[in-house]
C-alpha cells in the first residue's frame, strides 16, 4: 500500500543491508523502507547497518504484536520489546529503545484461539491468515501506511492521538 500510495519502487534485495529495500521521498525527506532478510531474532543487524548515520528516534519499526487484536495498531516510542524477539534484537544492537514502533495486532479474532500458549506463539505467527483475516490485514496495512504518513507530516503525537484509540 505504501509503495503504491507514494510512488516508491518495488523492494529489491540489498546484500549490503541484508534486507529488501525501497527508497523514495516524502515531504522532501528521503525515506528508506526495509524488510530485514535475517532471522527475526537477528533483525537488529540489518537495522543497525541501515541506521549507521541516523538518530534512532528517526527510525520507525513496524511489527506484528500477538497482544493486540487483529486489525488494530498502536504507535509507541521508548518502550521495551514485550517479548518480541525482533524488537529485542533491534533494541540490543542499537543500544536504545528510543525509536518509534507501530505495533500491528495479530491476536486471533475467533474465540477458539484466544488463549495462545507461549510454545504455540511461534507456530501461530507463521501460519497463513484465513480469507476473513486477510481482508482485515489488508485494511490494517492501509491504516499503517496512513499512520506512517501522519508521523512524517504532522508528528508522532498527532498520529498517536488518532490511531491509539
Amino acid at each position: 500500500e505504501f509503495l503504491k500510495e507514494f510512488d516508491f519502487p518495488f523492494f529489491k534485495f540489498s546484500r549490503k543491508f541484508n534486507a529488501e529495500i525501497s527508497e523514495g521521498f516524502l515531504n522532501g525527506g528521503k525515506i528508506i523502507l526495509a524488510k530485514p532478510q535475517t532471522f527475526m531474532n537477528n533483525s537488529g543487524k540489518a537495522v543497525k547497518s541501515l541506521t549507521l548515520n541516523l538518530k534512532p528516534e528517526t527510525l520507525i519499526v513496524v511489527h506484528d504484536d500477538i497482544d493486540l487484536p487483529l486489525g488494530t495498531i498502536r504507535i509507541v516510542q521508548n518502550r521495551g520489546e514485550a517479548g518480541h524477539k525482533g524488537v529485542k534484537s533491534i533494541i540490543d544492537v542499537l543500544g536504545t529503545r528510543d525509536f518509534i514502533r507501530i505495533r500491528i495486532g495479530i491476536k486471533p479474532i475467533n474465540n477458539q484461539q484466544l488463549a495462545i500458549k507461549k510454545l504455540e506463539v511461534e507456530r501461530f505467527v507463521l501460519k497463513k491468515f484465513s480469507k476473513e483475516e486477510e481482508k482485515i490485514v489488508k485494511e490494517v496495512l492501509k491504516k499503517t501506511a496512513e499512520a506512517i504518513e501522519m508521523i512524517l507530516k504532522e508528528g508522532q503525537e498527532e498520529a498517536m492521538n488518532k490511531y491509539n484509540r
